[in-house]
Parts: structure tokens; sequence; C-alpha cells
């Protein structure tokens, strides 16, 4: 299958290459500063400059990701950085969608990141697809408004499919790191009150879920990106300072959270419990469904 991926630099982008070079496709990778390839399954497509003319070197693509965008966690949330996460995000699907229609011969699915913040935070709920509640926070208003950028693809007969991540854990990048390093230095504990649910997903899960999609014709729309169980704040860092051997004892009260980030504070004190129920209706295998399994994974290899 050929691929065409945008962001395909970044976290999720990097690992997303790794994987599907290694299972036989062939990846175009789009970016501002295009490099010549040591492999020739990977090739590097300039786009979003003056010059540039990637359509001329996707013309046969089969499928297009979309993974484009500021890190919602980059920096402290000014109303100039919320300004940025949001414009980014847009412009970049904006950007995806002009190439596809300058194409004569369009891509069979388009996978747009999206994020289960749509769904606002909840102590109680459980999220599926199928929740019709989106919260009124800056994070779901963003991913509302993404996502219905994203759908106007449908509009051009392409399969379209918005891929709602959650904490996306992995050993070098993402948020697992910072999360680690008190542990760490021997300093590690509960995080707010602690009962705030995490919605957690190991990075091979992610990759291997996109390729998943990718072959699964009859998958469309809304899908959640997450563990089948997850776990709330508390459990996550005694399973963090259990696979670390190290204690979980040093709480980091919410005032102080809020103090140091801001509104972005949101994103660890408050939490939402969902389920990736599209994804184990068509039958995918989760290779972590266990939090443990997934720390040992990524913490002790």
């Amino acid at each position: 299958m050929k691929i065409a991926i945008a962001g395909g630099t970044g976290f999720v982008g990097k690992a997303l290459t790794s994987y599907l070079k290694k299972q036989g496709h062939d990846i175009y990778i789009l970016t501002r500063k295009p490099r010549a390839s040591t492999n020739d399954r990977i090739h590097y497509i300039e786009w979003l400059t003056p010059e540039s003319q990637p359509e001329k070197y996707i013309s046969s693509i089969d499928a297009f990701i979309n993974l484009a965008g500021e890190p919602i966690n980059s920096g402290r949330w000014t109303e100039r950085q919320k300004q940025r996460i949001i414009n980014s995000r847009l412009s970049a699907t904006r950007a995806v969608l002009e190439l596809i229609r300058k194409l004569d011969k369009k891509p069979q699915v388009l996978i747009n990141a999206s994020a289960i913040g749509i769904y606002g935070t909840s102590w109680n709920e459980v999220f599926t697809e199928s929740s019709t509640k989106t919260g009124s926070d800056f994070l779901a208003r963003t991913v509302i408004v993404w996502e219905e950028e994203a759908k106007k693809a449908e509009q051009l007969g392409i399969r379209t499919v918005l891929a709602r991540f959650g904490m996306i854990l992995g050993k070098e990048e993402g948020a697992l790191p910072r999360i680690v390093l008190p542990y760490k230095l021997f300093i590690g504990g509960t995080v707010g009150s602690g009962d705030q649910w995490l919605s957690w997903v190991h990075i091979k899960d992610v990759v291997r879920s996109i390729e998943f999609i990718l072959n699964n014709q009859n998958i469309s729309g809304a899908v959640n990106i997450t563990a089948p169980h997850p776990t709330k704040m508390k459990e996550f860092g005694q399973t963090i300072a259990k696979v670390l051997h190290r204690p979980h004892w040093l709480p980091v009260p919410d005032f102080a959270l809020r103090l140091l980030l801001g509104e972005m504070s949101m994103l660890v004190l408050e939490g939402q419990n969902v389920r990736p129920e599209k994804l184990q209706k068509f039958g995918f295998n989760f290779s972590f469904s266990s939090l443990e399994e997934a720390l040992y994974d990524i913490l002790q290899s």
C-alpha cells in the first residue's frame, strides 16, 4: 500500500513510519524540509512551501494519514498558544484536503488525528464513539472544529476516520517520560486527587490500530484509540512505582499544578473514562490491555 503521512516526523509519525515500513508499505512523508531517504520504502516529499508540488509525487497513493499540528502540551495555554494550537490543526487539515482535491486518483481513506478531549471531562461517565456529549473546554472546542474540517473529505467520496487518541505511552517522547522522571528521582506520588480517570494506550497499539483501520474498509467516523482498561491516576502512579521499584509517596496537589500549568493543568487533573468500542467491535486485539504490562514493556525493555 502507498501511504502519505503529514506529520510523519513527530512522536506518532516516526513510530508509524517505522512500523508500516516493516509491514511492506511505501511511505511518503510530507514535510517542509525534505531529505534524502536511506530506505527505498520511505520518501520525503516537500510540502507547504511556495515551490512545492507534492501532487506530482503522490498521484497514486492508497491512503492519507494526517498527524500534523502543534502539540497540545507544548507550552502554557496562553491565548496566543491556544490560537496556535487551533490554527495549526485547521491549516494542516485544510492543506491535506486541498492536496487531495488536486489528485486525479483520490486515496481510498483519510485517517485524521483527533483526541478524546472532545468528550470533555467526567468523574463518572464512560465515553464510547456512540457518546453524543461533547465538552465545552478549550480542548473539546478545538477537537470539534478540527473534526468538522476533516469530515469534509467525505464529500470527496473518501472513507474518513477520526482517530481519537488517548494519552499515548512511549519511552522517549509523549507525556510518559515527564511523568516518570519524579519516580526516578524518588519523589513520585499521586497527582491531584488521584481519582481522575486516565485513558491511555501503548504506542505499539497506536500504530497497529492505524494499520488495522487502513485494512478494514468498514471502519469510518470516530474511532477511540485507547486501551480497553482505563485507570485512575493514583493507580497509574502506583504502577509506575512498582515497575521502576521506586516509592510512591510525595503527592502533587491540585493548586500547585494549576499555578504551574494554568489552564493546561486540566490534562492531568481532570480525566475521562474512554473505551475503544469500535476497535473491539471489529476484532482488533490489543497487545497491551494491561497497564502494568505496557509500562514494563516501555520502562524495562
